[in-house]
């Protein structure tokens, strides 16, 4: 702007304007950043809308993809008025927006704040993550021990090499009893020790190999090929789905040679080798079966122009009856599993063709022209189409779930696994000592895709049971018995998005209830945390012991996000302690069901009951978003916030629960940033894939270095070779270095840019030969970008 006029980003093409809606406008200053209430739109942000209004005088518009900050702006959580900015900044303009079918939390509060009507588009097809370099040398390192593993001259050689190789892949960080390469010999341990060495590297290297990652970007109104539709077919059916009588692949696979499934994960998660074996030799068959399914409607160009089914083969019906097996079921057979029993996949087979149906459906482009035509949208669900295909086809307007209904008898039954898992793991690790207190973050999203899981289990910790009317509508919690409990009661710190606050305040009202009413439960104080601590904080803060126990806590009605994200992206943060207190500022409002609707400042409480805690904990319930994919699961992460408050300054355990396969698993948060980094930022088939989609998929591998950084601000859980590996891959290679300048200079400059503030800041190591390469990168990308 010269100072007179506003600028508007934007073509027009006759009567279509494509414009870039403005930025919040308060990224760069870290005052603003630090209010506890949202702060107000800029000029620019006004004058765009206006813009649209009054001088193009537009018929209506389309918010083309998730998520924009209209819907985001300040004003009242629901039914907006004359004074709240959504309804003032989108006025009278008909709003169309096209939103990703996985995020049906935001696309709610796009409907209530912007008034917006919605159309679901597929997220990014999905691969299987695969090995590479050290990591695909180890598997092959593996297969030759499996067929010489008796060998007494070559076993043991091969044994070395796996463990070498291991620790070059960093692998050590992740295998507590790895061995040693200065004084270890496989020739001095016997045959068991090797096996159990070489199961754990192998249990490792597959979870990074099977992990869901999504390849490129997805362009709207093209539907996956055959290729890309089968890892997301192979995940749909790994799980149970009792109430529609199916019986997942896996589990009808290990039941052939008499093996439950869930004991093949547990010793699969345990490292015994023979169970790695049978694991991977399940997801082999898995893959076969469900390929060959696909491939009876594939054509020539590799899609799927309709789907044939297998039961309506005339050649399939007499080949039956001839006592030929059908593909799917060869397929089994081939991977070794000969008696597996076609009969029992019937169900599944049915319902897998049904989803691929759904999954090659396309009425993305015809769906924003019904609405732009102003005719009626169909409904659907958004959510994860792995665990709730009815969210296919896309193309439709899109709503969550009837909040009163959650959380389920499933999710119940889900939740009360984890959190023993949880307890399991950390009283192992703490000579069989409970923790007193963990700090929760809950999303609105996540708890739409799993009916509640993550609510469940913080009710779980605390000893509580969720109780639903004949109606189904879960609004009552009951206290359950120590004796029955069999454990202490834990102490738990809810932090919750503003979405969740937005479309659970039932929800939060049920856990404060809960909470409290174990905190007023006459028990032993070392049987009961939740007590122990509200009656040391009544007395520290002079309050009653009900008002102690408050531990539900968001952001002030209308306002979202600790900003803490925003804060780290555009790099206007000066050191940790600010980002602590924009956390404790923005996050510091608690949910009092005493006075329903009302959420208090309560900044002083919120520091009290944090600095009791031992654990921070996260879920993680979907392939399709990762903790380094958006900045929100950083943005909320109290990690380093809890350090800082607490007496010892001991920075508290982070964990993370991985519900995203049916092998549930807790990991450490250093684990899942590891796990992470392997299957997306250092792997070549992520980064080549959005690479391949052009200047956008440059930015999206930006993103995701950026976040990884941002786990180092809020919890310091990167290890160093994350970094210093990445710099290998992107800036060492001169090839992918020029790549990358070519096709977006200005997200790779934001790649130097990050590699240098991560040094800076004290999160990365390295050589002064790396940085003074960053230095003189940066300089030379400026002066491309200022045409110099």
């Amino acid at each position: 702007s010269g100072g007179q006029n506003l600028v508007v980003y934007g073509k027009q093409f006759g009567n279509v304007f494509i414009g870039v809606q403005p930025s919040f406008g308060y990224e760069g200053d870290p005052m603003r950043l630090l209010f506890a209430k949202s702060a107000s739109p800029h000029h620019g942000f006004a004058a765009y809308y206006t813009f649209l209004e009054k001088i193009f005088e537009a018929d209506a518009v389309l918010h083309f993809g998730t998520h924009g900050s209209l819907e985001f702006m300040p004003g009242k959580q629901v039914g907006m008025s004359g004074k709240c900015y959504p309804d003032r900044l989108i006025n009278s303009l008909p709003s169309a927006y096209l939103y990703a079918a996985n995020n049906p939390s935001e696309a709610t509060i796009a409907k209530r704040r912007s008034y917006s009507a919605t159309v679901s588009y597929l997220t990014p097809p999905a691969e299987n993550a695969g090995l590479y370099k050290g990591l695909k040398e180890l598997k092959e390192l593996i297969s030759s021990y499996q067929g010489l593993r008796e060998n007494e001259g070559r076993g043991p050689a091969i044994v070395n090499s796996i463990v070498s190789t291991a620790w070059v892949c960093n692998l050590d960080k992740d295998i507590k009893d790895l061995p040693t390469l200065d004084n270890f010999d496989a020739k001095d341990v016997d045959q068991e020790r090797r096996d159990d060495i070489v199961g754990k590297v192998y249990s490792e290297i597959m979870q990074i190999e099977s992990r869901l990652l999504p390849c490129g970007l997805h362009t709207v109104g093209v539907p996956p090929t055959a290729e890309e539709a089968i890892a997301t077919l192979v995940n749909i059916a790994q799980l149970d789905r009792p109430e529609d009588d199916i019986e997942s692949l896996p589990r009808v696979i290990a039941d052939s040679i008499g093996r439950d499934i869930n004991e093949v994960y547990r010793g699969n998660n345990q490292g015994i080798l023979a169970d790695v074996e049978l694991a991977d030799s399940i997801v082999q068959a898995s893959r076969a079966a469900v390929r060959a399914l696909v491939m009876q409607s594939t054509d020539s160009e590799g899609r799927i122009k309709e789907v044939r089914s297998i039961f309506d083969d005339m050649g399939a019906m007499f080949g039956g009856m001839m006592g030929q097996k059908k593909p799917y079921t060869q397929a089994i057979i081939d991977a070794g599993f000969p008696n597996v029993e076609e009969d029992r996949l019937a169900n599944l087979i049915v319902y897998i063709e049904f989803c691929l149906k759904q999954i090659v459906a396309n009425n993305e482009l015809g769906g924003i022209m019904e609405l732009l035509n102003g005719e009626f949208l169909m409904p659907a669900p958004g959510g994860d189409p792995i665990r709730n295909p009815d969210v296919l086809p896309t193309g439709r307007n899109m709503h969550a779930l009837d909040p009163s209904s959650i959380p389920t008898a499933a999710a119940v039954e889900v939740s009360e696994n984890v959190v023993r898992k949880l307890l399991e793991k950390l009283s192992d690790e703490n000579d069989g000592a409970y923790p007193e207190s963990i700090a929760f973050t809950l999303w609105g999203t996540d708890n739409i895709k799993t009916y509640g899981e993550s609510l469940a289990q913080v009710l779980a910790l605390v000893g509580v049971r969720p109780v639903a009317d004949s109606l189904g509508r879960v609004n009552k919690v009951e206290l359950i018995p120590l004796e029955q409990l069999g454990r202490p009661r834990v102490d738990v710190v809810v932090s919750c998005s503003g979405v969740f606050r937005d479309l659970f305040i039932n929800q939060m009202n049920l856990m404060d209830r809960g909470i409290k009413m174990a905190a007023e439960a006459d028990e032993p104080l070392d049987q009961n945390f939740v007590r122990k601590h509200a009656l040391e904080q009544a007395e520290e803060l002079g309050v009653t012991l009900r008002e102690a126990a408050a531990r539900v806590f968001s952001n002030s009605a209308g306002s979202y996000s600790a900003n803490v994200g925003l804060a780290i992206e555009n790099g206007g943060w000066e050191d940790e302690g600010q980002l602590q207190e924009q956390f404790l500022t923005r996050k510091g409002f608690a949910f009092n069901a005493d006075k329903p609707g009302m959420m208090e400042a309560q900044a002083e409480l919120f520091k009290s009951a944090l600095k009791n805690v031992d654990v921070t904990f996260q879920n993680l319930d979907s392939s399709e978003i990762s903790i380094t994919d958006v900045s929100h699961y950083y943005d909320s992460d109290p990690t380093k916030v809890v350090q800082s408050l607490r007496d010892d300054k001991k920075k508290p355990m982070s964990l993370m629960a991985d519900t995203t396969t049916a092998n549930a698993q807790v990991r450490t948060l250093s684990e899942t940033v590891r796990l992470d980094a392997r299957t997306k930022l250092l792997n070549p088939k992520f980064y080549e894939g959005m690479l391949s989609t052009g200047y956008e998929g440059v930015r999206e591998i930006q993103k995701r270095l950026r976040n990884t950084m941002g786990w180092s601000a809020t919890a310091g859980e990167v290890d160093n070779f994350v970094f210093e590996d990445a710099n290998d891959v992107f800036i060492n290679d001169a090839e992918m270095q020029q790549r990358l300048l070519d096709t977006n200079p200005n997200a790779f400059r934001d790649m130097v840019t990050t590699f240098l503030e991560a040094n800076g800041r004290g999160y990365w190591d390295t050589s002064d030969e790396n940085i003074e390469r960053l230095q003189e990168l940066y300089a030379e990308v400026e002066d491309r970008i200022e045409g110099v």
